[in-house]
């Protein structure tokens, strides 16, 4: 699932510097998640998909009651879902207060250029990746892994709203994956 949102912008001019970073957090206790691996897998789809520069993605991996209350806030539905991607698109305010833009004698002045461009968070649950793994992806592992993509595409912009987007995302999907998965052997 995801929130509706335009494509990802980039508020810089000229080459990208830095690198993405990915942040990773398994704030669940009901089943194991490689949080390496999926470190790894986002980087990989980061990098397939071009993003470059000094940005940030964050994902998650909660509880069914974590998801499900994220699933009625931001969706309007009932119950737990797989995964919930939050894309980011917030441009940045001059004048407005940003996370250590305080000045001060021991402060450089506030530049805005200077931020990171956060892209947004992917949130999944494992235990319904559990559940649904024997009829979807097949493994556990295998379902986590496809659950990371889908909510990092969704992040960068893809959709599949309509049958043609869904075609098109499941492709990619599956690209993405075969070249996880090749590199990783």
């Amino acid at each position: 699932m995801t929130f509706p949102g335009p494509p990802m912008r980039s508020r810089r001019s000229g080459p990208p510097e830095g690198d993405p970073v990915v942040f990773v957090a398994d704030e669940q206790s009901e089943h194991v998640v490689d949080v390496v691996r999926s470190t790894r897998l986002v980087e990989v789809v980061l990098a397939a998909e071009g993003v470059r520069g000094d940005c940030e993605l964050s994902l998650y991996f909660v509880e069914e009651q974590v998801i499900a209350d994220l699933n009625t806030r931001f969706m309007e539905a009932e119950g737990p879902t797989d995964v919930l991607a939050f894309p980011l698109d917030d441009e940045v305010f001059e004048g407005g207060r940003m996370p250590d833009s305080s000045t001060g004698p021991d402060r450089s002045p506030f530049e805005p250029s200077m931020l990171p461009l956060i892209l947004g968070d992917v949130v999944v649950c494992p235990s319904v990746a559990a559940r649904n793994a024997p009829d979807h992806a097949g493994t556990y592992e295998d379902e986590i892994d496809l659950l990371v993509v889908h909510g990092v595409l969704h992040v960068l912009g893809m959709d599949h709203a309509e049958p043609e987007e869904t075609a098109v995302m499941q492709a990619r999907e599956r690209e993405l994956l075969a070249q996880f998965n090749e590199q990783s052997s």
